[in-house]
């Protein structure tokens, strides 16, 4: 979600700093400052605030509650002209209560209390900014307060651009006309206050800003205006611009849920899982109590199955809405997945049974690269943990899936089920996507078309000819513009203005994306293209070089170029560019490429490639530079695709980046060859579905756009759709619009106007918010409904009585594209297709090896460590685990040099070995060659090596041969006189014996501390016993030869192996 509603207390907050830095005369930021947040959990000492808010004991108060709750003084909820006292004797009535308000129930614990401003009715305004798709929009109306009306028809409205322009409604400022309304001696107050209010909006991110009443009182040079009641959204994704700002001007701030939402312990839980992955978890309970429930992957899949549930009837039953997308680990789907399960069993549905049990919806959309078997791993995992639970409660599964490796990922479930005894129902792409909610809900939806307005085009509504005149089109009597944003033929070149892509086509891509880059050169390679799609790349951070991708089975070198200026002089054929960029420089990247375009033209120079299409992939893309960005292409003529999109197709010709997905689903959409239907969405997980529907209920996709998912795409539903209506290879048409904007009443009047001519199907995702009882935000930013005519329900239905081919629900989206399909076949509009054989790529190694198709002999084996799968294993052991289990240094050696788990006393010792060895002084003969390398100016790691090279049996060595020594004249049972005199026969001295400074009157406490360890814990001490006896004889002789600290680790190291139980003896042997 991109805009965020603050509380007031916040808001004021932003506003009062802001003010404060502008230094207004006139502008009552004091007032506004003074403010106290009351909570459930301050409430009770509430009164230490007193010390630095002397003025709640002054003046007189207001108290209201501080939730996003909308209209407070009619509902009585805002209290006038108390005392301190009275303020919070009329909280604490009211504190942790619940309430209903428009039925909506929510217990109240957040309250704000203020200064009362005494005014009169006549001292009241209105005012309002937002910011709206042409800009930002100021309203002003010279009456305000809770009677103010209709405020949308009486006040008065200006929007300001994108493009650097300034608000001004000073008395000599261009906006100036706003205060018409306005005292002329109250005017220069006011507007100085607007100005920065405005300029405060901008900077700060507002995307919404309602002041009402805006007090203005006193008079000649004691004007003041004060901000009485404040409604907010914040731009949440401009944190990386604004954030610092935001938590200086109002620390501790926060973004509240909506009123009666109150998150439960299990969405707290998956919201914390969803801020540690780059995948996206989401989970709303709906009904705690409800007979449905479901899993779905991805945002435009979850919507559409919360759709269906809902328009079949069953939205009360309904018991949760969510996704999980962006390729989640196995665990972390999981523990998803477990979450879902445990709120389904704990349901107790109510009234009447629609059917026996419950029902879990495991549903999804066509992934793109998510490897379904992968994911499907865990969603086992919890079913195969709940699955007795499961049984009792009658739960029926039903599940739908598609993309890579769906096939492995449903046989595995399928098997789970009859193995559990599940009773579980499994379908692949084949099934649409939705076609499981009426088989689990047991309703019977036969394929029938929707009852709705048709008319069948006529042969003379189409031309054969592939070109059109340049910027309109005759349809049927109507004179059709094409839509600015694609019309100019100067800022376009030759091809027709409705042609984005041709199979010439070349692209830069902006970032370092070897993977797009590669799906783009396959679908080039699957369509026979002559020269691949890819021109270049385009990577700041690093020098120009080259990059290997595979063209079939062949080797080519794709340039990497460190600058645009740099690609588009070397490659003057490119006209489209796929910007990879993140969301904090896509702005800068891309303003950057409008920029080198614009001073091109305007010197005429024609050096660098012709940019016609820029598509923006990142999503996060503050509202501000989107809308900034859009304003600069239009200018120029540039067509943006996005933000937040997938992209976009032209089957045959050009693929966006990743649209599409991976290649088999490519091949099975029949994407490698063009059809005669063309659609615009919104999402671009969603798009996968519509070229797999098309490619099953028509003769396949012409062209596909995802214009992206925010509240203002640079391109809109309109635009493509124009463009369609003048391709004459585009026969019919599709729209999957959704909930929020208005986008879909611009086609609308188009279609009215007789602009769209073709056969338009269509249907607008997000019916199921009329379930919801408070506001909800779908997967998308501008997924949200302002209004009712912003619901899908009213698009829907006005786009029915526009004539428009609407379905009655999604799921029966697929039958009314075929039955327009088989009307334009019928009266030979669409032309029956002989489909060319299916194009054989080949398939990448690690992606065939991951599908268990091939095997390769490994060139390197590691038995202790992995980290090719989700995390880093170390023996088996993943590294979550090592942390969770806190086995420490001593802990993870177990693992690396004996592959196993010893006990804790073994670990603990290790890590004693290391600690007392780990300096050893600068006398040993290492440390002094690594000291004399250092110092002969050799860098740190040649002095290091020249220390290790040292290492051998009088340096080091001494614990291998203590060890050995030992423990071979314990095992053939010499007695310790015996061991020494076959020593001295051997003329060998003794490894582990002699110390140059320490002695039985001066002990090392190394040794002290290791062998008081090894008696009391391990089990068996004989080794260390045995050398200790002959420690007893040799320092009769000497009183320095001495058990030394590398032969007591030697020696007790030999009884830790053998004694611990972890090892045979064969083992330990083996290890000694």
């Amino acid at each position: 979600m991109s805009a965020k509603p603050l509380r007031e207390y916040d808001a004021k907050r932003l506003i009062t700093y802001f003010m404060k830095e502008k230094n207004l005369k006139g502008v009552d930021a004091i007032s506004n400052a003074l403010s106290v947040q009351v909570t459930k959990s301050n409430f009770a000492s509430i009164d230490s605030v007193l010390p630095e808010n002397n003025w709640l004991n002054t003046t007189k108060l207001v108290a209201k509650p501080d939730q996003l709750i909308k209209r407070r003084g009619k509902a009585g909820l805002v209290a006038l002209n108390l005392d301190w006292a009275g303020a919070k004797a009329w909280i604490g009535e009211r504190m942790a209560k619940d309430i209903t308000i428009q039925q909506v129930t929510g217990e109240l614990n957040n309250f704000i209390v203020e200064p009362f401003l005494p005014h009169e009715q006549k001292d009241e305004y209105y005012v309002c900014i937002q910011s709206i798709k042409e800009g930002d929009e100021i309203l002003f109306y010279h009456e305000g307060g809770v009677d103010v009306g209709d405020v949308d028809a009486k006040a008065k409205r200006m929007t300001v651009s994108m493009r650097g322009d300034d608000f001004d409604c000073s008395a000599s400022g261009p906006h100036a006309s706003l205060l018409e309304g306005v005292p002329a001696e109250r005017k220069e107050a006011v507007s100085t206050y607007l100005n920065a209010l405005f300029e405060g909006f901008r900077k700060l991110h507002f995307t919404y800003l309602e002041i009402n009443p805006l007090v203005v009182t006193g008079s000649g040079s004691d004007i003041k205006v004060t901000a009485v009641d404040m409604a907010a959204k914040i731009d949440e994704v401009a944190d990386f611009l604004a954030g610092k700002t935001w938590h200086r001007a109002a620390p501790g701030f926060d973004f509240p849920p909506a009123f009666g939402r109150a998150a439960a312990p299990e969405e707290e839980f998956i919201a914390e899982l969803d801020s540690k992955t780059g995948a996206s978890l989401k989970l709303t309970i709906l009904n705690p109590n409800g007979r449905v429930w479901t899993m779905v992957a991805g945002g435009g899949a979850s919507v559409v199955y919360a759709d269906t549930i809902a328009d079949y009837g069953f939205g009360h039953e309904l018991g949760n809405y969510g996704e999980y997308s962006g390729d989640p680990s196995e665990n972390f789907t999981y523990e998803y997945a477990k979450t879902v399960l445990k709120l389904l069993l704990r349901a107790e549905p109510q009234g009447e049974a629609p059917f026996e049990g419950k029902v879990l919806i495991i549903g999804g959309g066509i992934a793109n690269f998510t490897n379904v078997a992968e994911t499907f791993k865990g969603i086992a995992r919890a079913l195969t943990e709940k699955c007795n639970e499961l049984i009792s409660q009658k739960v029926r599964i039903f599940i739908r899936r598609g993309g890579p490796n769906y096939q492995e990922g449903l046989k595995n479930l399928r098997n789970l089920g009859e193995r559990l005894n599940l009773p579980l129902q499994a379908f692949g792409p084949e099934t649409h996507i939705t076609a499981v909610v009426p088989l689990a809900l047991g309703i019977d939806a036969t394929a029938k078309p929707a009852s709705r307005p048709k008319k069948v085009a006529s042969m003379s509504d189409f031309s054969d000819s592939d070109e059109a005149e340049e910027g309109k089109k005759s349809a049927g009597g109507v004179t059709m513009e094409a839509p600015s944003v694609v019309q100019d033929p100067e800022k376009r070149g030759t091809l027709p203005w409705y042609s984005l892509f041709t199979p010439s086509s070349r692209a830069f891509i902006y970032g370092m994306q070897p993977k797009a880059a590669q799906n783009m050169l396959d679908f080039d390679f699957a369509c026979k293209r002559e020269v691949p799609s890819v021109a270049g790349m385009i990577y700041p951070f690093a020098g120009d070089h080259f990059q290997k991708f595979y063209w079939g089975t062949n080797e080519k070198l794709i340039p990497v170029y460190s600058s645009s200026l740099k690609a588009m002089k070397k490659h003057k054929d490119v006209e489209i560019v796929v910007n990879f960029a993140s969301f904090r420089s896509v702005y800068e990247s891309t303003l950057e490429l409008l920029d080198l375009i614009r001073k091109d033209r305007d010197t005429g120079a024609n050096e660098l490639a012709n940019i016609r299409c820029i598509a923006i992939i990142a999503e996060g893309v503050p509202e501000s530079q989107a809308r900034a960005i859009r304003d600069e292409a239009r200018e120029l003529g540039v067509v943006i695709i996005g933000p937040a999109t997938v992209g976009g197709i032209v089957p045959g010709c050009f693929r966006i980046g990743n649209a599409g997905g991976m290649i088999d689903n490519i091949i099975d959409s029949k994407l490698y060859r063009s059809g005669s239907v063309a659609y615009v969405s919104r999402s671009g997980g969603m798009s996968n579905e519509l070229n797999n529907i098309i490619s099953r209920e028509a003769d396949g996709v012409a062209e596909g756009i995802a214009i992206g998912g925010d509240r203002y795409p640079s391109s809109t539903f309109l635009d493509h759709l124009l463009r369609y209506e003048a391709n004459p290879k585009v026969k019919f048409m599709v729209l999957l619009g959704e909930v929020g904007g208005d986008e879909e009443y611009r086609v609308i009047d188009a279609v009215k106007s007789g602009k769209i001519k073709k056969p338009l199907v269509a249907w607008c995702v997000g019916t199921c918010a009329k379930i919801f009882p408070y506001e909800v935000q779908f997967g998308h930013a501008g997924a949200l409904a302002k209004g009712q005519l912003e619901t899908a329900d009213a698009k829907n239905k006005a786009m029915i009585e526009a004539g428009i081919r609407v379905p009655n629900n999604f799921n029966e989206l697929s039958h009314e594209i075929n039955a327009v399909y088989t009307e334009l076949l019928e009266a030979g509009v669409i032309k029956p297709m002989v489909e060319p054989p299916k194009p054989i790529i080949p398939m990448d190694y690690q992606w065939a090896k991951k599908l268990g198709l091939i095997r390769k002999p490994a060139n390197f084996v590691s038995t202790i460590v992995d980290d090719r799968g989700e995390e880093l294993l170390y023996a088996g052991m993943p590294i979550t685990q090592v942390f969770d289990q806190d086995i420490g240094i001593g802990g993870v050696i177990s693992l690396l040099w004996f592959k196993r788990r010893l006990p804790n006393y073994c670990c603990k010792f290790l890590e004693m070995i290391l600690m007392v060895t780990a300096d050893h002084g600068p006398a040993v003969a290492g440390a002094h060659n690594t000291i004399v390398t250092a110092r002969a100016g050799k860098d740190l790691i040649s002095a290091l090596v020249s220390g290790l090279l040292t290492i051998g049996p009088r340096f080091g060595g001494a614990v291998d041969g203590a060890a050995k020594t030992f423990s071979a004249a314990f095992d053939k049972g010499l007695s310790p006189f015996e061991f020494l005199e076959d020593m001295r026969k051997k003329k060998e001295l003794i490894p582990g014996i002699g110390h140059r400074v320490k002695s039985l009157s001066n002990p090392d406490m190394r040794v002290q501390i290791l062998k008081e360890f090894a008696i009391k814990n391990f089990p068996s001490t004989e080794i260390l016993t045995f050398a200790m006896s002959v420690e007893k004889l040799t320092t009769k002789k000497k009183s320095n030869l001495i058990l030394n600290v590398d032969g007591c680790i030697g020696s007790a190291f030999v009884d830790m192996v053998r004694s611990c139980g972890a090892f045979s003896r064969e083992e330990a042997d083996e290890y000694m």
